[in-house]
C-alpha cells in the first residue's frame, strides 16, 4: 500500500469558494487537461458517485468512487468502488490560514501487483502527485504552490 500526501498553498484566497470549486468534480475537465472526464451522480445518504477518466503517463486511468462532501468542515472523503486500482481512497481538506487557503490531499492506493510494487508504486505515486498539481493549478490558478508529495 502506497501513501500520497500533497499540500497546496493558494495565496490571497477564501476557503469557501476554493472548496466549492474543488467539490465541483464535473467541471474539472474545464479547468485542466489532466482530467478527461468526470461523471457525477447523486447517491444515497447525500453522497456522490463519480466516474473518472484521468491521463496517467502514456495512458488513461479509469475508476469510480463514492464521495462524501462536507461543506461545513470543508472536507471530501472518497473511496474507489471499482476501477484500475485495487484500492484508492483518501480525503481532501480545505482550510483558511490568515489570507491564504491550504488544501491538503491524502490518499492510499494499491495497484494490485505485489511483485512489481517496489518498481511501479513510486512511479505511480509521483505521477499521481504531478497530476494533482496540474489539476489544482487549473482549479485555483498559477500562483498556487506545493509541498509534500
Amino acid at each position: 500500500m502506497r501513501q500520497v500526501t500533497l499540500t497546496a498553498h493558494v495565496p490571497a484566497a477564501q476557503a469557501g469558494p476554493v472548496f466549492d470549486t474543488l467539490a465541483d468534480f464535473g467541471r474539472y475537465p474545464d479547468h485542466t487537461d489532466a482530467v478527461r472526464e468526470v461523471v457525477v451522480r447523486q447517491a444515497e445518504g447525500g453522497a456522490l458517485d463519480s466516474d473518472w477518466a484521468v491521463n496517467f503517463r502514456n495512458g488513461v486511468l479509469r475508476w469510480s468512487e463514492r464521495d462524501v462532501v462536507d461543506a461545513g468542515e470543508r472536507t471530501i472523503t472518497f473511496a474507489q468502488t471499482e476501477g484500475d486500482f485495487d484500492r484508492f481512497d483518501g480525503a481532501w481538506r480545505v482550510e483558511q490560514v490568515d489570507g491564504d487557503v491550504v488544501i491538503r490531499f491524502e490518499a492510499e492506493f494499491d495497484l494490485g501487483m505485489p511483485s512489481l510494487a517496489p518498481l511501479i508504486d513510486p512511479i505511480a505515486a509521483r505521477t499521481l502527485v504531478e497530476n494533482l498539481q496540474r489539476i489544482l493549478v487549473g482549479l485555483t490558478g498559477p500562483a498556487t504552490t506545493f509541498s509534500g508529495g
